[in-house]
């Protein structure tokens, strides 16, 4: 599924730089998930067995090489916000769908500050990754909201500014794998209009691989 935010320009590459993409990628993703996202660029054009301008011809920066080795997973996340959608309890989807993100988000070293960098650049690949993103929680916001178990002048920009900013504490305490799911989950109560009671129904509890995050 497309995300709308296909870094590599929509005319076809020839065979030999479809090779050279398809190998900067792959070395690409090993290394962010290895070294996290500020690998050396130079080493990864260096296992793909291209040069540093080959590199920079396919991804004009850092930013744009992550949104393309990103692609993947922000399509499995849109995925995923539709199937909720048709979830009987709003608020309980709305959260499910935040752990996702940060489970995601932990899956990769620096991607939650670099995320929350881009957020305030309209320019770069990733704010341009992070729209469709935006689309899809707003649905999810909004059926949270008319349940009223959120209150109505949350943004979806706030939310997921705050649901980066508990990826990143969890990835710099790596001794408290609950951390992100507390934090979570302080959140949204935080988020709950005012007078309203806890309802325990809408919190399905620690998802799995939360603690991942």
């Amino acid at each position: 599924m497309s995300t709308g935010t296909d870094p590599q320009p929509a005319r076809a590459m020839r065979a030999d730089a479809r090779r050279n993409y398809d190998r900067l990628l792959a070395e690409a993703t090993a290394a962010f998930a290895e070294h996290g996202t500020g690998a050396s660029l130079e080493d990864i054009a260096r296992h793909a067995n291209v040069g540093i301008g080959t590199l920079y011809r396919h991804f004009p920066n850092r930013h744009a090489l992550m949104s393309a080795v990103f692609e993947e997973a922000v399509s499995d996340l849109l995925a995923r916000s539709h199937a909720l959608l048709e979830s009987p309890q709003p608020c309980s989807a709305l959260v499910t769908w935040l752990r996702e993100i940060i489970t995601h988000a932990g899956e990769y070293r620096g991607l939650s500050r670099a995320l929350m960098s881009a957020s305030h650049d309209d320019s770069s690949a990733l704010a341009r990754c992070s729209r469709p993103m935006r689309e899809a929680g707003t649905a999810l916001l909004v059926r949270a909201q008319q349940a009223g178990a959120v209150r109505p002048g949350v943004s979806i920009g706030d939310l997921l500014q705050l649901t980066n900013a508990i990826a990143l504490a969890a990835e710099e305490t790596p001794d408290e794998p609950e951390l992100a799911d507390r934090l979570l989950m302080l959140t949204l109560r935080g988020l709950k209009p005012e007078g309203s009671a806890p309802d325990e129904r809408q919190d399905p509890g620690p998802a799995a691989g939360s603690a991942a995050a």
